[in-house]
């Protein structure tokens, strides 16, 4: 293994974790200066808290390495539901959450699941998975941030208006910062901490590309697990604090909007420019691609059926997890 490999990633992953940290920061602050939606603000943070994920899937892609890059967003995702929901249950005992917002994210979070797992799979091409991905997201954040402005019957009007509704609570529970918070030095900071989350999420991609062969490990293992599981810890963090706090309910918006932002913004966009060569998967992509299905599924029936999630629910959320890494241990 390089000499340099472990004290850089060490490093970048320090780096990147403290600056995605003050990226959230200042943008939950400017969010609420102006009087963002709040699912439109949960939405900037969710991407904000997403930089670490997709630039190190980015910077994997553009070296051409590419399992490593779907690895890191598949297997992220993975892990935000595993460890945001599981961890949240543990810390608060339980996590209460209203059926309306299960469905309503859970549509969306399967939808766009589903059409990056069409993506790399390559068996329909490129573009109508990336199409339909992208109209899924498109019209998730229409009908949460704009709901009356969408002709619907009645019935389904008044059922949208209300998951908005309580959505829109729990995301309000999340935020710390008053509507009016001071917000002078917050553009600098996001400037600032972009550029310190895009160099240092680089560094720490390239370290453990290196020591991957050093250490016998494949690029899947590598992306999958390793990478993936360092780039989420911002959001798992935020998750037990959101949990300690008895915010919980919020969680399950973070999980569900990250893994999205991640799917969109790391394989849905550069499909969709041209510009990147996602497209078909090795069998650890598919497989990591459908265990992200599979998990979000799991975690949305569980959330539905009990009105929550429970430590039941969060062992079984666990013990997916583990099935997952050691799967992905034998078909690499």
């Amino acid at each position: 293994m390089p000499a340099w490999a472990a004290p850089a990633f060490i490093a970048g992953a320090v780096v990147s974790l403290f600056a995605s940290a003050r990226l959230v920061q200042a943008l939950e602050r400017i969010g609420a200066r102006f009087a963002f939606p709040q699912v439109l603000l949960g939405l900037v943070v969710a991407l904000a808290a997403d930089s670490p994920e997709l630039t190190s899937a980015l910077a994997a892609e553009l070296s051409g390495r590419r399992d490593i890059g779907i690895g890191v967003l598949f297997g992220s995702n993975v892990f935000n539901v595993a460890a945001l929901l599981g961890l949240s249950a543990l810390v608060a005992g339980r996590v209460p959450l209203h059926r309306r917002v299960v469905a309503l994210e859970g549509l969306a979070a399967l939808g766009v699941a589903g059409c990056a797992l069409a993506l790399v799979g390559g068996a329909v091409g490129t573009a109508p998975p990336a199409a339909a991905a992208l109209a899924v997201f498109v019209a998730y954040v229409v009908l949460s941030v704009w709901p009356s402005r969408v002709p619907l019957p009645g019935m389904c009007r008044r059922w949208l208006g209300q998951a908005v509704k309580e959505e829109g609570e729990e995301l309000a529970q999340a935020s710390p910062y008053p509507a009016k918070a001071r917000t002078t030095a917050d553009l600098p900071t996001v400037t600032m901490s972009l550029v310190a989350v895009v160099a240092a999420s680089t560094v720490m991609e390239r370290a453990a590309s290196a020591a991957g062969p050093a250490l016998h490990l494949s690029q899947a293992l590598v992306g999958g697990v390793v990478l993936a599981a360092v780039t989420s810890l911002p959001n798992a963090v935020a998750a037990v604090e959101l949990a300690r706090c008895g915010k919980g309910p919020a969680v399950l918006s973070e999980a569900m909007n990250s893994n999205t932002l991640n799917v969109v913004g790391g394989l849905v966009l550069p499909a969709a420019a041209g510009s990147l060569a996602f497209g078909t998967s090795g069998p650890a992509g598919t497989f990591a691609g459908a265990f992200y299905v599979g998990i979000t599924l799991l975690a949305l029936a569980v959330a539905y059926r009990s009105g929550g999630i429970g430590r039941w629910g969060a062992a079984s959320l666990f013990g997916a997890y583990g099935a997952f890494v050691a799967v992905l241990v034998l078909i690499s």
